[in-house]
């Protein structure tokens, strides 16, 4: 008889973990990145998680809470105890280890249901993994990106699973983790909703639970910039603080795709997970394309250049792994002579279906 499911769970988020903090491990004792180039924000956010750190100088960088409350007691355990290792760094490695496993898991989890053999899910969630957004930003920078990604991942498992009670509370998360995570997981939501509603599955409870998904993560948005600010800061105001004027829209989009950074996130990732993206489920397929829409959106109204990349890779950087390891997959087999693994086949649950999919040895 094999293992239980919970433990085969348990097995894979450690593997992950490992992985991850495997990653991440220069930033310990080998990089400073408050002074690296490339990891600019990361001196704000090192200032963040000790209690009695320096006051922070970027007001919108101190409100990306999430990722430094969690790296807190990981420094404070590992202060004066971890030898040569930076206890600050430890701690958001920890943190960003903790988020970056996890969506991996969900990944993992959720793709079994419609992934044809049980390696190209694992296959899928360790490319993503490797791929560069990961380990160059979300561990071996100090940043805060893992709390989004991990989030989106979330994001999509609960409406994968009809776990729909959950979206204000992931909305909330995603806010406090960053204010990027709103407009990205609306636009994603909707991206979800209208491929159920042509599809005739779409329900009213289904579009206040998304709602209040919204509501939520822009009520946490003001109280945190208004906090940090000393007044009281709307959703839009702050985009308008954004926008660089002197760059139009058309020109900021193209530096953001033209920017060499967003070809070490997409340069293998969009032509391998391109070519198979349509055999996954339509509807997660949507809410990505359209969560990277909105990213780019961001990204061209304040020219942001290559570092919008990884706001689009963490909207559909997962689907495009997925995609890309059944491509590899079948790859492998036609090379071994074997028969090749077979297109993803869908077989998504339906709202009234409360239960994960079952991991299988």
């Amino acid at each position: 008889m094999g293992a239980p499911r919970a433990v085969w769970l348990i097995t894979y988020w450690l593997l992950f973990f490992l992985i991850c903090f495997g990653l991440g491990y220069p930033v310990l004792n080998r990089i400073d990145t408050s002074t690296a180039a490339g990891c600019f924000d990361s001196r704000e956010y090192t200032r963040m998680v000790p209690a009695d750190g320096e006051a922070v100088i970027d007001n919108q960088l101190r409100a990306r809470v999430l990722v430094p409350w969690v790296a807190r007691p990981f420094y404070r355990l590992a202060n004066g105890r971890v030898g040569s290792w930076n206890p600050v760094a430890f701690g958001l490695l920890v943190a960003g280890a903790l988020f970056a496993a996890s969506g991996a898991l969900i990944l993992f989890s959720f793709a079994r249901t419609f992934a044809v053999a049980p390696q190209v899910a694992l296959a899928g969630s360790l490319l993503y993994l490797l791929n560069f957004a990961v380990p160059n930003k979300q561990l071996g920078c100090s940043l805060v990106d893992s709390g989004e990604a991990s989030l989106m991942l979330a994001l999509f498992g609960a409406l994968f699973y009809g776990r729909f009670y959950l979206l204000p509370g992931i909305g909330i998360a995603g806010a406090l983790a960053k204010e990027t995570f709103i407009p990205i997981a609306a636009a994603a939501a909707l991206g979800w909703a209208l491929a159920e509603w042509r599809q005739g599955r779409w329900k009213v409870r289904q579009t206040l639970w998304s709602g209040g998904m919204l509501l939520a993560g822009v009520a946490t948005f003001v109280v945190l910039q208004s906090s940090v600010y000393g007044y009281l800061v709307w959703p839009w105001q702050f985009a308008a603080q954004q926008r660089v004027e002197e760059t139009g829209l058309l020109a900021g989009l193209a530096g953001v795709i033209a920017d060499r950074q967003f070809w070490y996130v997409f340069a293998w990732l969009l032509p391998l997970g391109a070519i198979r993206l349509m055999q996954l489920p339509g509807k997660w397929v949507y809410a990505s394309l359209a969560g990277a829409g909105a990213a780019l959106a961001m990204g061209a109204w304040n020219n942001a250049g290559g570092t919008a990349a990884y706001a689009v890779f963490h909207a559909i950087g997962p689907a495009l792994s997925l995609s890309a390891a059944q491509l590899l997959a079948s790859g492998a087999g036609n090379i071994s002579g074997r028969a090749s693994v077979g297109p993803i086949t869908s077989h998504c649950p339906d709202e009234s279906r409360e239960s994960v999919p079952e991991v299988r040895e």
